[in-house]
């Protein structure tokens, strides 16, 4: 469904998309970075509000959550669309592509969260659901002016500018933010964006809702000890109980690097548990 964008401002005969840090300059009939945000005749439009493609009632722990509401079940939704390009993505079929999707009011949407049975509330994931955030902030507006109980989960990769995160965070309860690597180089060639920006999502977040990070180490590429230090050191001077999970990779989607060293992925763990107090290996 489409639907007039927020966080944009026109230039001349373009717009300009500040809702993530990439503040794309669109042309009149082009289409922005994240393929779900277009400028037709002096304004910007989404193009995915409402459309669903995928929905599950997952473990909270495959968010992945480990230290909110343990053993709950959530509702977990995801539409089309990214403002990253990873070469390794795992759900590349609906984030780097027009997908198959369901139109779901916000209305229906938050009916469905508060009848399915044993969930504790949304969580927005699968994709990005930044660049969905027009129907992101609806939902988990509407859904905490209807049962302040609920929850309200983000998954993401934590590019997104200030303003948007400012104005979501007073609905949201959860977030598990991907920091990809410590490396600007690893941001720029494999994923197409930039560390600085996540790591501001990852500190204003952190003092606004319950945060969990993961970070993927790929072989080859950000599997270094001294990367994961880095990264720990970084969110001990936030908290030293954010919890990290340091994930195993697989070869999916454009990058057919070897599965991640399980020696090296254990060497990790202990490096990144003298500086942080909540340390998980994931998918070992």
């Amino acid at each position: 469904m489409k639907r007039e964008a927020m966080f944009y401002e026109q230039l001349k005969d373009k717009v300009h998309c500040y809702l993530c840090p990439h503040n794309c300059v669109i042309e009149n009939g082009h289409i922005g970075k994240c393929n779900v945000r277009t400028h037709e005749d002096g304004k910007l439009y989404s193009l995915n509000y409402g459309e669903i493609t995928s929905a599950s009632l997952d473990p909270i722990e495959k968010k992945p959550l480990y230290y909110f509401k343990p053993g709950s079940y959530i509702l977990s939704v995801g539409s089309y669309g990214c403002n990253f390009v990873c070469g390794f993505c795992q759900n590349y079929n609906i984030s780097q592509q027009i997908a198959k999707s369901e139109l779901v009011t916000k209305e229906e949407l938050v009916d469905t969260i508060l009848t399915t049975k044993d969930n504790i509330g949304i969580a927005f994931t699968y994709n990005e659901p930044s660049i969905w955030y027009e129907y992101v902030y609806d939902c988990a507006k509407l859904l905490k002016e209807t049962s302040k109980e609920s929850s309200v989960v983000i998954v993401t990769n934590g590019y997104i500018s200030e303003e948007p995160l400012k104005m979501l965070l007073p609905y949201v309860d959860a977030m598990n933010i991907d920091l990809k690597s410590y490396s600007n180089r690893y941001y720029k060639e494999l994923c197409g964006g930039s560390l600085q920006p996540v790591l501001k999502t990852i500190e204003i977040a952190s003092k606004a809702c319950h945060v969990e990070i993961t970070t993927l180490l790929v072989s080859e590429e950000n599997d270094s000890l001294e990367e994961v230090e880095e990264i720990a050191k970084f969110l001990s001077s936030i908290d030293k109980d954010i919890p990290l999970h340091l994930s195993r990779y697989f070869p999916r989607y454009k990058l057919m690097n070897s599965p991640t060293d399980l020696k090296f992925m254990r060497d990790a763990e202990i490096t990144a548990r003298r500086y942080l107090n909540r340390v998980m290996l994931g998918n070992v």
